[in-house]
């Protein structure tokens, strides 16, 4: 995250990488899909002892927080199969490659999914929801300076977009009504930014 997009300082919390590290000494890949591979690989461990990992690899995503001048956000109700529920979430989407620039499909997810266009795009840094088995790297976004135009949903993409006050969704990430894990730390993200006089 750099101190040039949102206005705060680089944290400095990790002293020595290289004590904890792990190396990858074989490896083999069990399923291949289109959203994702399930590899087993075998790792040496700082000690030197050796272990096994079960990893889903993921090509990566993006997030984004539509955030209008009277301090509303554009959200989504979206019913998730996996967890068998509608979930409120910011607009997000899947990498098209895993080379492909992260701040042109932010644009590209923001537009399908909400018909937003973004004046301006600021990175608020990378989130990883399950890093002790998945590579999914999510990077979040503030958009603002929004302008309206036309949704373009996948053929199997059903949601509801929803105008809703950053107070009332840092409310409902408080109590435990907004449990999408990406949505929770993009949303306290940008109020902790308000708060803090940075937007």
């Amino acid at each position: 995250m750099k101190s040039t997009e949102t206005g705060m300082k680089k944290p400095l919390f990790i002293t020595d990488p290289d004590k904890l590290s792990e190396s990858k000494t074989d490896g083999r890949r069990l399923f291949s899909g289109k959203v994702f591979d399930l590899e087993v690989d075998g790792v040496k461990l700082p000690n030197g002892k050796t272990a096994t990992r079960e990893l889903i690899r993921h090509k990566g995503a993006v997030a984004v927080v539509p955030l209008f001048s009277d301090r509303t956000v554009a959200v989504e109700e979206q019913f998730r199969y996996a967890v068998g529920r509608v979930l409120i979430e910011i607009p997000a989407g899947k990498l098209d490659s895993p080379d492909e620039d992260r701040r042109e499909a932010a644009l590209r997810e923001l537009r399908e999914e909400t018909g937003l266009i973004a004046g301006k795009l600021t990175c608020l840094g990378d989130y990883f929801g399950s890093p002790a088995i998945v590579d999914e790297r999510i990077t979040l976004y503030l958009a603002t300076d929004l302008s309206e135009g036309e949704t373009s949903l996948d053929d199997d993409e059903f949601l509801t977009v929803r105008r809703i006050p950053l107070d009332d969704l840092v409310d409902a990430v408080l109590s435990g009504e907004i449990t999408d894990g990406k949505t929770q730390a993009a949303l306290l993200r940008v109020a902790l930014m308000v708060r803090r006089g940075l937007l």
